[in-house]
């Protein structure tokens, strides 16, 4: 009989750094954003309260991970996950993912002089963001942007985060056969081009980006490596959004506990039914598991140093296909379990299916990322 070693590494540890950003992530995640907090939130113009962004920008989590060179505090990608989990099990949507994804993607991609011109302004609260998609394929080869012989760009991208509060977008096009990116800043785009989508999950913004006849200078180019940093930084945003997931599959199972706990029918607390339990503790089984895939990825990472090895890139999507599927489950129960009440929008139920329903396609969904998982373990 033959054995498949499916993943040989599985090295897991929580780092002492971690767990002080831990700390201090959660306990500033749970002052500024409580549910009515958020629910206040979802009919503002952002998002989120500019006064809280500046905060984080203040405990230096936009530089956390860009270099000390350009204004930044050099930590390593694994910083990164307590404070994503902490925003998603508060729901505290702010522009930090997208600015700090544009920020890994210049320091991997970008030359000297764009390091140094855009890594110290995202590490100040400059919001930054990419602008990826001509539609919902995270899995298309190839991107209808283009940038013509007169160095014009044209084009349109969808689904861009934090549209309307970035200063600076890193979009992608195509050149012949191969995927460029090109830095453009918000003055060069006209009033009219950007367009706000109405999300399933409104604690979060994005929007439409017309892309017609911008003219493009030729340092705002970045190298022609940067086809292999986009591929890297797509997988760290699959665990980034994984990582936000968790947090809020947590927020979940805990809104649903407190509810089987209270909420009794027949003179009994409703908790106590088989029937409800089990399903409960599968939420439980769920999370601790993607849990334990988001933070062997992020070790992975951290002993590669940010290099996204063939190791770190299996994590990476399995943490995702794993998370999506937790927070889907959970969201999904947290409904029922509330019973005629939980399909109702005043239900914070409502808000956790319809993170769920938003955070599986970010970087892309299970079957995405299970897809790309095949040959990588199976070859």
């Amino acid at each position: 009989m033959t054995f498949i070693n499916i993943e040989a590494n599985t090295d897991m540890r929580f780092s002492e750094d971690q767990q002080m950003i831990q700390e201090a992530a959660r306990g500033f995640c749970q002052d500024k954003s409580d549910i009515e907090t958020v629910r206040k939130l979802l009919s503002s113009e952002t998002g989120y309260q500019n006064e809280v962004w500046q905060e984080m920008v203040e405990l230096g989590w936009l530089g956390m991970c860009i270099d000390e060179n350009y204004g930044g505090s050099g930590l390593g990608l694994d910083c990164l996950m307590p404070i994503a989990e902490s925003m998603g099990r508060q729901l505290l949507a702010t522009p930090f993912f997208c600015s700090t994804l544009a920020a890994q993607l210049i320091q991997r991609a970008g030359n000297e002089s764009q390091k140094a011109r855009y890594l110290p302004m995202i590490a100040s609260g400059t919001v930054a963001t990419l602008a990826l998609l001509d539609n919902e394929d995270w899995g298309a080869s190839k991107s209808q942007c283009t940038l013509n012989s007169d160095r014009q760009i044209n084009g349109r991208k969808q689904l861009v985060e934090a549209a309307d509060q970035a200063e600076i977008f890193l979009v992608l096009y195509q050149q012949g056969e191969q995927q460029r990116l090109v830095i453009l800043e918000r003055e060069q785009l006209s009033d009219s081009a950007i367009k706000t989508h109405t999300l399933i999950d409104e604690t979060k913004r994005a929007g439409i980006v017309e892309l017609n006849h911008i003219n493009i200078r030729e340092d705002q180019l970045l190298s022609d490596s940067a086809s292999a940093a986009l591929n890297d930084v797509k997988l760290l945003g699959a665990l980034l959004t994984a990582s936000e997931s968790v947090g809020a599959t947590a927020a979940c199972l805990n809104l649903t506990v407190e509810y089987l706990n209270t909420r009794k029918q027949f003179g009994k607390l409703i908790g106590s039914y088989q029937s409800l339990k089990h399903p409960t503790v599968d939420m439980l089984n769920m999370m601790e598991g993607a849990r334990s895939q988001v933070y062997h990825a992020a070790t992975l990472l951290a002993d590669s140093q940010g290099e996204m090895t063939r190791d770190a890139e299996i994590a990476c999507r399995m943490s995702k296909a794993t998370a999506n599927d937790a927070l889907l489950f959970a969201g999904d129960r947290a409904v029922q379990f509330h019973g005629g009440m939980g399909f109702t929008y005043e239900c914070d139920a409502q808000l956790y299916i319809r993170r769920a329903q938003w955070s599986q396609q970010q970087y892309g969904d299970s079957a995405h990322h299970r897809k790309r998982l095949a040959p990588l373990l199976l070859a």
